[in-house]
């Protein structure tokens, strides 16, 4: 189904607006290589990848980014970012969670990065509201089995904080990526509550089992089910849709968008999953109830 307003989308399923669990804002140096990345079809991108919020709509700031999710409904969304380096986590910590003061719809959103202290700033960021965190495992090239994570798994997994964690071999595999160090660090860690990004493309079937198997992970719905990412690397099998209404019903199942760096404008990830046809209440879900209730909204 078409979806001309995501503000009328929202009212239509009865709901006052969107909680977006998987958007970005950095500092303006990292976004600008990030964007950068994008605009070459870099190496970790693997094709053209227009940003239609960047580059149609003109390079905006962060304010106006910020002012364009408004317009779209969206009343609850994250500031996330991720570290490929030693000594990064902590400076983008600190760019987060003031990010994060000045804007009310923001949660405050964290990551982290196999080094000595892991375990202990990410503690401290957990202790100082930390609500999110980000781990994109394709360009950290990391592996989330690192020993040097155990403490900061750890602590995570005992305050129940979501971590939004690009673990699938999409758009681009690396070395760490797909489900398996996945499993063994839920073996290790059971209590960690996972959120796998893109609903774990392209391991689809396997991400959606580990989420079976495990009562804190989920999947988010970032691209996963649009026309670009289906052309990109195969369209979601159909024959998992009954599953993901269940685990969406159980909710485990969280809107994301990758707003601002998508190629489509906002809007078609809601008629994507409108077009599955999984109901208004495997909607409502998604698009607002299962992270608010995950968050304490």
């Amino acid at each position: 189904m078409p979806v001309a307003s995501a503000p009328e989308f929202a009212r239509g399923l009865g709901l006052a607006g969107l909680f977006d669990l998987h958007t970005h804002f950095m500092p303006p140096n990292v976004t600008a290589k990030v964007r950068a990345q994008f605009d070459s079809a870099g190496p970790l991108i693997g094709r053209p990848w227009p940003l239609v919020y960047i580059n149609e709509r003109g390079r905006r700031t962060d304010e106006q980014l910020v002012e364009t999710l408004r317009g779209l409904g969206v009343r609850r969304f994250t500031a996330l970012s991720y570290a490929h380096r030693p000594g990064m986590a902590e400076w983008l910590n600190d760019w987060a969670a003031g990010f994060a003061a000045e804007v009310p719809e923001v949660l405050h959103c964290a990551t982290l990065y196999p080094e000595d202290g892991a375990g202990e700033y990410v503690a401290s960021r957990v202790a100082d509201g930390a609500r999110v965190f980000k781990v994109h495992v394709q360009v950290g090239n990391f592996d989330v089995r690192d020993p040097l994570l155990d403490d900061a798994w750890g602590v995570l997994a005992e305050a129940s904080t979501p971590v939004v964690l690009h673990a699938g071999s999409g758009p681009v595999p690396a070395t760490y990526t797909g489900p398996a160090p996945v499993a063994d660090l839920l073996a290790r860690h059971p209590r960690l509550r996972l959120v796998i990004a893109h609903a774990g493309a392209p391991e689809y079937c396997e991400f959606l089992k580990l989420a079976e198997r495990h009562d804190l992970v989920g999947l988010d719905t970032t691209m996963a089910f649009t026309d670009f990412f289906s052309e990109m690397g195969g369209a979601y099998p159909a024959d998992l849709l009954p599953r993901l209404r269940d685990l969406g019903l159980a909710g485990k199942v969280f809107l994301g968008s990758d707003f601002p760096n998508i190629p489509y404008p906002y809007e078609h990830q809601l008629e994507a999953l409108a077009r599955l046809e999984l109901g208004d209440a495997w909607l409502r879900a998604v698009c607002w109830e299962s992270a608010a209730r995950v968050l304490g909204e």
